[in-house]
């Protein structure tokens, strides 16, 4: 018992020394999130849709840049498609940070944090793919579940961490110091990366993007329909906590993050023991409660626990359907399969903002947690249907 718990701790500190660049990759991500939409709502002055589309951008540069990011991935190695990413939440940090110098000037100050937006999902993209091939080659492919929770666990304890750090920063000092922060924060991590060994690249055909994107089509619809109350989450959790007068939004994403944590921690290994499928389907379950919580909620205490219990039910939805999948794709062309894999989760972030921000017009803020809920439900009812079929 104890050489095998040597070894388990052995493998998970390979892991942690490769994701830790996925987690400086998210807190920059997590550092704009609850500041941008009311910078570009309130101070810029333009409408909720427009401050949906300033964080959904984002996911929508992910969504797209996902088959170069596998291919870069898969052809030329995982360790420079993290050097890659990194340089490019560089390039963002600048960008971020003209925008507010250019304050006076909505437009165009407009426009430099869109393009910041633009450069960091791809950047994040190309990292995220990288990393998750990286630690697969430095522990083996059976261990794939747990390269992929432990990269999740790095990404969502970033946001967590981010998202008040980056409200902090803003308060303090002001906007300007978002685009800094990114900046400083990816030539640290271009620091650190630079003497790590590289792995070497599988040799073998590549499949192209699309025909892996078929393959893993029914499993990624089922984990889109369940990301987007993440999506909506936060994006207008700020403007949802300014519309009833209530303060410390923030820290719906850091409850979010440690539920999300919690439970990847103490149940990833109920994937292999209780299938794929049927922990996705339970998951949901629990997401889409957590988000008619949110819908319903009368004080910002419950708001806090609908969040939770949304970042329990999601934490383990991603790992436990990619389960299912990405054994079927050659290791010449894993970070493809991941790619396309990943491309659902970015659509469901990508129109999260730009929908619920047409619903919020119409519907209050509060609705946009009733129809988060119900795409939650369906994809638990996708999965309970592929589970029947076993697809």
């Amino acid at each position: 018992m104890p050489s095998t718990q040597t070894n388990s701790t052995a493998i998970t500190l390979q892991i942690l020394s490769v994701v830790f660049f996925s987690f400086l990759g998210y807190l920059c991500a997590g550092i704009p999130l609850a500041v941008l939409p009311g910078y570009v709502h309130q101070q810029l002055g333009f409408g909720s849709v427009i401050a949906g589309l300033a964080i959904g951008l984002q996911y929508f540069a992910t969504l797209f840049s996902r088959p170069l990011a596998g291919r870069l991935a898969d052809t030329y190695g995982s360790k420079p498609g993290v050097l890659y990413g990194l340089l490019g939440i560089a390039a963002s940090g600048v960008l971020t940070l003209l925008s507010p110098l250019l304050q006076d000037w909505p437009l165009p100050s407009l426009l430099f944090l869109l393009a910041g937006r633009v450069v960091l999902g791809a950047a994040l993209s190309i990292i995220g793919i990288s990393a998750i091939s990286w630690g697969i080659a430095r522990v083996g492919a059976e261990h794939t579940a747990r390269v992929i929770s432990w990269n999740g666990i790095a990404a969502y304890a970033a946001i967590g961490i981010g998202a008040p750090l980056g409200v902090a920063m803003a308060d303090a000092l002001g906007v300007w110091t978002i685009g800094a922060a990114l900046a400083l924060l990816a030539g640290l991590a271009l620091l650190l990366i630079w003497p790590k060994p590289a792995p070497s690249v599988i040799p073998g055909e590549r499949l192209s993007f699309m025909s892996v994107l078929w393959k893993v089509s029914p499993y990624g619809m089922g984990l889109a329909f369940g990301s987007i109350g993440y999506g909506a989450l936060t994006t207008f959790i700020t403007l949802f906590y300014a519309s009833r007068g209530w303060t410390g939004a923030a820290y719906c994403l850091t409850a979010f993050g440690i539920a999300f944590i919690v439970a990847r921690l103490l149940f990833i290994n109920s994937i292999n023991r209780l299938g794929g499928f049927n922990v996705a389907i339970a998951c949901l379950g629990i997401e889409a409660l957590g988000l008619l919580l949110l819908w319903l909620t009368p004080s910002p205490a419950f708001a806090l626990l609908g969040a939770a219990l949304a970042g329990f039910g999601l934490s383990l939805v991603y790992p436990a359907l990619g389960m299912e999948v990405i054994g079927r794709i050659p290791a010449s062309s894993r970070s493809a399969g991941l790619g396309a894999y990943a491309v659902f989760f970015d659509l469901a972030l990508g129109i999260a903002g730009p929908l619920m921000g047409m619903v919020a017009s119409d519907h209050g803020y509060a609705a946009i947690f009733l129809v988060a809920a119900l795409l939650s439900a369906a994809g638990m009812l996708l999965s309970l249907g592929l589970a029947l079929n076993k697809r």
